[in-house]
């Protein structure tokens, strides 16, 4: 795993300001507003989620008790440095498979390296492999999942629990990933292996985390497939603390 990591941090350090601070303030630009601007990016070029109209509709919902605007899109022309610079964070919500151009990748990479939040859902790790700087602001990118849902229990780590709750019982579609980002991420939250006997992550399966190493805040959470789950007050809580975290409302994501 270590030359693994190293080749992630340099990568990383590439779109990372020289003397950036551990924990980065939003992008900021004349072009922002007294009201923070958040674009739901929900492009898809592979498997398209159920849960996506759901997903938005409850980013309003969170958005509103959080003093966002959200905008959600399809349209990659998006990502240009002006129009990237009106907001204050990137959803990228179930999109799959290659959905930006390398004009495109590379206006976000300018707007994370100069402080710009991304926060990723679900099939978020489903998405750009060919474009090496976004597997490792995602984190891990997803190699496999069982059938069907699964219920397992997902364990918070340390103070992350939402709502006080460290132990939750969810059914979703429970991800496997390409590598453990444990090394290069702060963990938020993981699958008990031993409540999810199909899983191909061994001991240590990581499903939620944050970073800053890109320049920008960065947080994913692997859960969210079913649109049932988006009326669970836990996740709820668990995407609104990602949602304010990565627009700066909260230094703890």
């Amino acid at each position: 795993m270590r030359p693994i990591s190293l080749a992630i941090a340099a990568m990383l350090a590439a779109s990372t300001t020289a003397g950036a601070s551990p924990v980065p303030a939003p992008v900021t630009s004349a072009a922002d507003t007294s009201v923070p601007r958040v674009l739901v990016f929900t492009r898809t070029a592979g498997y398209r989620h159920d849960a996506i109209s759901t997903t938005i509709a409850t980013l309003r919902a969170l958005g509103a008790q959080a003093g966002v605007e959200i905008e959600a899109s399809e349209d990659p022309t998006h990502f240009d440095d002006a129009t990237l610079a009106g907001y204050r964070a990137v959803v990228f919500a179930h999109t799959t498979r290659e959905v930006l151009d390398t004009e495109q990748q590379a206006a976000f990479e300018r707007y994370v390296g100069h402080g710009g939040g991304y926060l990723g859902i679900h099939a978020a790790a489903d998405s750009g492999y060919t474009w090496p700087w976004y597997g490792a602001l995602v984190g891990a990118w997803f190699a496999r999942h069982p059938e069907g849902l699964q219920a397992v229990r997902v364990v918070f780590e340390q103070d992350a629990a939402p709502l006080g709750r460290r132990d939750w019982r969810v059914v979703d579609e429970i991800y496997d990933y390409r590598r453990n980002p444990r090394a290069d991420v702060r963990v938020i939250a993981s699958v008990d292996p031993h409540s999810h006997a199909t899983g191909g992550m061994g001991d240590d399966h990581p499903i939620a985390w944050c970073h800053t190493r890109a320049g920008g805040r960065a947080w994913y959470t692997g859960l969210g497939h079913d649109p049932a789950l988006y009326a669970d007050p836990v996740f709820r809580a668990h995407l609104l603390q990602g949602l304010r975290w990565t627009t700066g409302q909260s230094d703890d994501c």
